[in-house]
């Protein structure tokens, strides 16, 4: 059963080694509705925690030439926010490492300036020139603004069990964690992008809220997440339904488990999962994941003894972003990943070979990228 919320694997996991090479983020994405067109847009913000024992009073950018040439490792917290659509942006504030209060234990919660984040609620503002963003590559931005006020209750858990338990978390054990204590989350509130006003509400959302961490990034990195669905066979509405696919080649230590994903699907309360560290299932992945000049295309199919599960699943790259991350060793490996909140498509569950359902799926959450190693 995954659908069990931990707060304690929501807490700063930035200890010993990961403390000098490590990261750790939190993040959320939703749906909103201009105030004044009812236009939908999607949204999204993230706290990300980089190398706190080497930081001081100044935010450290590995990106920078001169740090590059020195071999310093960057530090400080970014809050990356923006929005997906016709004229998708993302946008990161930086703060130096002093000036971040961060509570490490459950309930875990961060604050720097005027933007806070804990598991029931987030603020914040960030406003970056277009200018500023030609003048300052390393920080991998684009110009804009959005703040936002939000209340988050997060409805169901994707507890992925033994690889982010606390044994592996002591050892350290994995290059990235995961952990999604609101794979369907409601949010309540506002947001202003580029000046104007969009609504927050609870059942029209579609909200997701996850966190990963570790020593560096998987490649391929495959994510893709949706509550916004509906039965292709009766018609109806699954309010209670969420599912959640990620991963693409965790490693542990030097060992590489190639082409694997983590899956759930919530489906009216009943759970069914394909994870791979739970041996005894016998979980089965097979997925594609490609360009095309216009879309990213993923195609998942998965099993186990009793279960199947086929996700197909489109995006328009012209709704996407390449979004941005420097590893903590100060590399930047990922130049090529695509991210988006606009993907649509089909999964269809399988239980003993009998069909359960086929659900179409709308607002996806949705990431994919490779680079050369």
């Amino acid at each position: 059963m995954f659908n069990v919320k931990d707060q304690t694997r929501d807490e700063l996991m930035l200890e010993r080694g990961l403390a000098r090479c490590g990261y750790d983020w939190w993040w959320h994405s939703f749906t909103a509705r201009n105030a004044q067109t009812g236009e939908e847009r999607p949204f999204f913000f993230e706290f990300f925690v980089c190398n706190p024992a080497l930081g001081g009073d100044n935010p450290v950018f590995g990106q920078l030439p001169e740090n590059k040439v020195q071999g310093r490792k960057p530090s400080y917290l970014m809050v990356k926010a923006g929005s997906w659509g016709s004229d998708a942006a993302q946008l990161h504030r930086f703060f130096a490492y002093n000036d971040v209060s961060i509570n490490a234990k459950a309930p875990y919660s961060i604050k720097a300036g005027d933007c806070y984040v804990d598991e029931f609620s987030s603020s914040g503002h960030i406003c970056i020139t277009d200018t500023e963003a030609k003048d300052h590559p390393e920080w991998m931005c684009d110009g804009g603004e959005m703040s936002w006020n939000l209340k988050i209750d997060k409805q169901v858990a994707f507890n992925v069990g033994y690889g982010a338990g606390k044994l592996f978390r002591y050892l350290q054990a994995f290059n990235m964690f995961w952990h999604a204590q609101g794979m369907k989350t409601f949010y309540t509130g506002e947001v202003y992008w580029k000046g104007e006003k969009y609504i927050v509400e609870p059942e029209t959302c579609y909200g997701y809220a996850d966190k990963n961490w570790g020593k560096d990034f998987t490649s391929p990195w495959v994510w893709l997440s949706s509550n916004n669905l509906v039965s292709k066979i009766s018609g109806k509405r699954l309010n209670d339904s969420v599912f959640d696919i990620g991963g693409g080649c965790p490693k542990v230590g030097p060992i590489a488990f190639q082409r694997k994903l983590l899956s759930a699907f919530w489906y009216e309360g009943k759970a069914y999962e394909f994870n791979f560290s739970k041996f005894w299932t016998r979980t089965r992945t097979v997925f594609d994941c490609r360009e095309t000049e216009t879309q990213i295309v993923w195609h998942v199919e998965q099993s186990t003894w009793t279960n199947r599960m086929v996700t197909d699943i489109t995006c328009e790259k012209s709704d996407m972003l390449l979004v941005n991350y420097e590893a903590p060793d100060g590399k930047k490996r990922h130049n090529r990943l695509w991210n988006g909140g606009n993907g649509i498509g089909t999964i269809s569950l399988y239980h003993k070979g009998q069909l359960i359902d086929t659900v179409e799926a709308r607002n996806i959450g949705c990431e994919y990228g490779e680079y050369d190693r």
